[in-house]
C-alpha cells in the first residue's frame, strides 16, 4: 500500500469522486472502462482507493483476460495479490457464490489499447456478458469511469486485422498467443513500437468517478436469456457511463 500510495499521490496525482454511490453492504458488479495498455494504471488506482476506504475485509475480485496468465506470469503474481483472477464464467460465478463482488472491464484488450482518438468513448464492443451476469444474480451495476490514463500510453492505431491476415498466411503470432489487438503506440520503455507488450506508464494525471448504481426492473435467469431486454440494459449502462465520462472529461 505505501508504494501504491506514492504512485496515487505523486505519479498519477489521482483525483477521485463518487464513492458515496457505493452501497454500504451487499454484492455488486463494478463495470469499468480502462486505458493505458497492459499496465492499465486506472485499475490499480481504483483498487488502492477501494482498500483505503473499505479496508481488506471487503474484497473485490477483478476479472482479467486469461491470456495474461499465459504470457506474463510475473505480472500475474502481482495482480493476484490485489484480487485479479482469470476471466472465465466459472470463476465469475464462484466469486458470486462466495458472497463477494466483481470488477469487470467488458471492453477487454480492445478497450485498454483503443486508439487515442477514441479516448473519450466507452468502448465495450457490444459485449453483453456482464449484463447477463448482473440480471441472473440480481446485482446492481456500479459504473466506474476514468479519464487521463489514455495519456500513459499513446496508442496511434490498432492494426490487428492486418496482423491477422499475415498470420493466416503463415506468420506466427508473437509469443505464440493470439493477442486480440495489435497496437502501434508511443510509450515507455519501447518508444514507437507495435504489439501488446508490457509498458511503464507515463506520469499522466488520472481522474476517476464512481457513478450511481444502476438497478434493473426485471432480473433472474429468464431475464438474462431475453436478448432484446439484455440489449436494452446494455445500452442503458453504456449511455449512462458515456454521460459520466463526458462530464469528467469536461472537468
Amino acid at each position: 500500500m505505501p508504494a501504491w500510495e506514492w504512485l496515487y499521490k505523486y505519479y498519477f496525482r489521482v483525483q477521485t469522486s463518487g464513492w458515496e454511490n457505493i452501497p454500504a453492504q451487499g454484492q455488486m458488479l463494478f463495470v469499468g472502462s480502462h486505458n493505458g495498455g497492459l499496465a492499465c494504471p486506472d485499475l490499480p488506482m481504483f483498487l488502492y482507493d477501494w482498500f483505503k476506504r473499505f479496508g481488506y475485509d471487503r474484497p473485490v475480485y477483478g476479472l482479467t483476460h486469461s491470456n495474461v496468465w499465459k504470457v506474463f506470469p510475473g505480472v500475474v503474481e502481482l495482480a493476484e495479490k490485489v484480487g485479479a483472477i482469470p476471466f472465465t464464467p466459472r470463476n465469475a460465478i464462484a466469486v458470486l457464490e462466495n458472497g463477494d463482488s466483481l470488477l469487470v472491464y467488458p471492453g477487454g484488450g480492445e478497450d485498454a489499447f483503443r486508439p487515442h482518438r477514441l479516448r473519450d468513448r466507452i468502448y465495450f464492443k457490444n459485449r453483453t456478458g456482464f449484463i447477463r451476469l448482473a440480471l441472473w444474480h440480481n446485482l446492481p451495476i456500479i459504473p466506474a469511469v476514468s479519464w487521463g490514463a489514455h495519456d500513459t500510453l499513446i496508442v496511434l492505431e490498432d492494426c490487428y486485422s492486418q496482423a491477422k491476415s499475415l498470420h493466416e498466411k503463415g506468420i506466427p503470432w508473437p509469443l505464440g498467443v493470439d493477442p486480440i489487438v495489435m497496437p502501434i503506440y508511443l510509450g515507455w520503455p519501447w518508444g514507437l513500437s507495435i504489439g501488446p507488450l508490457p509498458n511503464i506508464p507515463l506520469p499522466a494525471q488520472i481522474k476517476t468517478r464512481v457513478c450511481p448504481a444502476i438497478r434493473f426492473e426485471r432480473t433472474g435467469y429468464e431475464a438474462s436469456r431475453d436478448k432484446a431486454y439484455v440489449q436494452a440494459c446494455y445500452h442503458r449502462v453504456v449511455d449512462e457511463m458515456q454521460r459520466e465520462l463526458d462530464a469528467l472529461a469536461q472537468e
